[in-house]
């Protein structure tokens, strides 16, 4: 699983809450749809902690799960209060192969954190983690980038110059197994200079076909695709949405 540097956490955490925000809500209505359930949630790729936030001030117990010490930083920062509580833990993992001794109702992994797994081996091995501390009847809801969004809106050049971040975005994708992206630019530092980062990350295209037959493999009795504004309707053709939530319970 790639990992993420102090810098681009920073960044990520000042910068791109705004998919959590609006995400989060959808799947906590999709999830207590069907009356009282569990208010215990797993977020596997937990980032800087907004999406564990938001589940945390409605009222649940959260674990987060991530493999890079920076984002987890962030994330313990952002719920200190609920850390202190004792409603809040983080702990640094990989996706593809955990295990928890605690069991949840709801587990989750958003803004296409699972693209970022190598290959479907690892893919597989996620879902057997994330099977494995579900209750029964608990549901798991992730969504991923298809080809068809990556081939939409993936390749360019975005260049974003303020006085707080010089940030350049390289992307390209070619319609094969891995999209690329290289981020690079300058932050301000405490001695008033600047500081220079640069990442480069991939996205793994996971045929949606395999995926679905990959949870049921994993032991989930139900699973379906579903557009990020309606979880609970499925969708009869996954690869035409630029990206896809998986909904798949126990």
């Amino acid at each position: 699983m790639q990992t993420y540097g102090s810098v681009f956490a920073r960044i990520y955490n000042e910068r791109w809450a705004g998919f959590a925000g609006h995400i989060a809500p959808l799947i906590r209505q999709y999830y207590k749809r069907d009356g009282q359930r569990p208010r215990t949630l797993l977020d596997v790729c937990c980032g800087t902690g907004q999406l564990a936030r938001h589940f945390l001030d409605a009222g649940y117990r959260v674990v987060g799960l991530d493999q890079s010490a920076d984002m987890l930083d962030y994330a313990r920062a952002n719920t200190a209060d609920c850390i202190a509580a004792g409603r809040a833990d983080f702990f640094r993992g990989d996706a593809a192969a955990f295990s928890l001794d605690e069991r949840f109702g709801l587990a989750v992994s958003t803004f296409d954190a699972l693209n970022h797994l190598p290959d479907e081996a690892a893919l597989r091995g996620c879902f057997q983690s994330v099977i494995n501390v579900l209750i029964g009847g608990g549901i798991f809801i992730f969504d991923l980038n298809t080809r068809a969004g990556l081939l939409h809106h993936w390749n360019g050049i975005h260049i974003d110059d303020t006085p707080e971040l010089t940030l350049i975005n390289r992307a390209i994708y070619d319609g094969g197994e891995r999209a690329y992206t290289r981020i690079s630019g300058f932050v301000p530092a405490r001695d008033g200079l600047y500081e220079r980062f640069e990442e480069v990350f991939f996205n793994t295209m996971f045929a949606l076909d395999r995926v679905h037959s990959a949870l049921l493999a994993a032991g989930f009795k139900t699973v379906h695709s579903a557009e990020t504004h309606d979880l609970a309707a499925p969708v009869e053709n996954p690869e035409a949405l630029l990206r896809v939530f998986f909904v798949a319970q126990t």
